[in-house]
Formats: C-alpha cells, sequence, structure tokens
C-alpha cells in the first residue's frame, strides 16, 4: 500500500515558514507583503478560491485585497484595474482569478500585469525565464508539486518522470522545473498513442488532464511516485482525481490523495511568490 502525501500538513509548514519570513522583513525592511485578487463574474468555484486566499493572506500577516468586476465588465475595465496595482506599492502580487469571460482576453490580460508582481508565474516573460533556466516566479502549482515530492524525501535527480497533460498552467512549467532537478521528462496528452505504455516507464508519474479516475493500475509501474493533480466532480456529488486512487494505491510507493494531495500546495506558494516579491521591492 502505498504513501499517502499528506499536502495539507505540507502546505501548513510551508505557511508557518512564510509567516515568519514575512515578520522578518516587516522588522528588518517595513514591508508588508501585500497580495491583490480580482475577480470577475461570481463563478462559484471562483468565489471559493478567492475566499481561501484571502483567509491563506491573513493568516501568514499579508495585506489582502479584493477587487471584484461584474461578469459584463469591458476588457479596459480590467486593464484599468491592473494598470493601478502595478503602480501601487503596498502591493506586491497581482493574480487574476481564472477563467475569465468568454469576452475578455486572458493573454491580453496577463502580459499588463507587471511581472515583478506576476505572482501566478503566468506572464511570458516569467515564463520565458524558467525556459532559460533562471526562474523568477513559477506557476504555483507546478512549484507545490516539487516541494510535495522533496519534502516527502523523494529523490528526483536521475528518475524517469511522466507527466500526462501539457497545459500552460500545469504540464508545460513542471517538466521544466523537473528537467532542471535533472529528471528524465516525458510529456503525453489524452491524443498519446499507446499512453499505458509510456505511463508503465514512469518512476514519476504526474496526472494532469482532467479526466476522471483515467490512470489505472495496469498503467502505473510497480513502486511509482503518483501525483495526481485532477480535481473533478462526479455526478454523484464526489470530488475525484485523475488517477483511480482505490487501485492505483495498492501498487504505488507514494500517491497524492484528492482532495488534501496538490491543492493546498498551490496556495501556499501563491503565498511564497508574494513574499518573494515583496522581498525584491525593498531592494
Amino acid at each position: 500500500m502505498a504513501f499517502i502525501i499528506d499536502g495539507n500538513k505540507i502546505a501548513a509548514d510551508i505557511r508557518k515558514e512564510v509567516k515568519t519570513q514575512a515578520m522578518e522583513l516587516k522588522e528588518k525592511e517595513g514591508v508588508v507583503p501585500g497580495l491583490a485578487v480580482v475577480l470577475v463574474g461570481e463563478a462559484p468555484a471562483s468565489l471559493v478560491y478567492v475566499k481561501r486566499k484571502g483567509i491563506a493572506c491573513a493568516e501568514v500577516g499579508f495585506l489582502s485585497r479584493e477587487y471584484r468586476l461584474p461578469s459584463d465588465a469591458k476588457e479596459k475595465d480590467l486593464l484599468e484595474v491592473i494598470a493601478g496595482l502595478n503602480s501601487e506599492k503596498e502591493i506586491h502580487g497581482i493574480l487574476v482569478q481564472l477563467p475569465l469571460p468568454i469576452h475578455i482576453n486572458p493573454d491580453t490580460i496577463i502580459e499588463a500585469i507587471d511581472f515583478r508582481k506576476d505572482v501566478d508565474g503566468f506572464h511570458p516573460y516569467n515564463m520565458g525565464r524558467l525556459l532559460a533556466g533562471n526562474p523568477a516566479h513559477v506557476a504555483c502549482t507546478p512549484k507545490g508539486i516539487v516541494e510535495l515530492i522533496k519534502r516527502s524525501g523523494i529523490t528526483i535527480e536521475g528518475k524517469e518522470a511522466v507527466i500526462v497533460g501539457r497545459s500552460n498552467i500545469v504540464g508545460k512549467p513542471l517538466a521544466l522545473l523537473l528537467l532542471a532537478h535533472h529528471a528524465t521528462v516525458t510529456v503525453c496528452h489524452t491524443r498519446t498513442i499507446h499512453l499505458s505504455e509510456i505511463t508503465k516507464r514512469a518512476d514519476i508519474l504526474v496526472a494532469a488532464v482532467g479526466k476522471p479516475e483515467m490512470i489505472k493500475a495496469d498503467m502505473v509501474k510497480a513502486g511509482a511516485v503518483v501525483i495526481d493533480v485532477g480535481v473533478n466532480r462526479l455526478d454523484d456529488g464526489r470530488l475525484a482525481g485523475d488517477v483511480d486512487f482505490t487501485e492505483v494505491a495498492e501498487k504505488a510507493s507514494y500517491i497524492t490523495p484528492v482532495p488534501g494531495g496538490v491543492g493546498p500546495m498551490t496556495i501556499a506558494m501563491l503565498l511564497k511568490n508574494t513574499l518573494d516579491a515583496a522581498r525584491l521591492s525593498a531592494k
């Protein structure tokens, strides 16, 4: 039976570290890390995420501001909010909650954020630095996955890692992070032919494709580390990951649950990125 990686516990440890470091920054430099979260519309999932981020900021002593625009707000209205936050000295991190309404181009919005305040790590400048091997702000979920693995005592160097999913938010940046940690990385997706033959090679298997319980035990190498990024709502209301947890837990050496695995790490890394941005501003 696999060891279940407790993302809640590891994320709590990181938040404690961030709180201590934020207090030190305030005492030495007089700087309080500030995070602004911008929400367009009232999608239920986005409202939940924004609330959690506000609670997390309060827990670690950050300044937290929330900006809400109606779902029919124009792109120029959102750009005006971002321009104001770019010049606001008390705000070190800007997060625009995705997805945005269909009439607003997310690329335009992300590129409008000052890359130094892009704590989501999605700005082309930050993505480019990651590609060049000199990262600044790194996307929160991939960064959290690497922390989960490392803090669980798992060696990445020399391992064969397979990522199922090629999004800009998880799959692509995670591949670059694992390469930087000297893993041999293969990126797969829903159109990959003979997918199970590739996933069965993985020492570290990451599922981030958005299909509930797609990864079965016969797709997993015995003793593999399995990281489940998926969060899918089933017809009966239950949450399920992209991995068939019951099956795969019998075969893997380590596995993350859903919920309570990767999810809590995303907000923990958001706090860490905001702290780093505040430190840079202090210099």
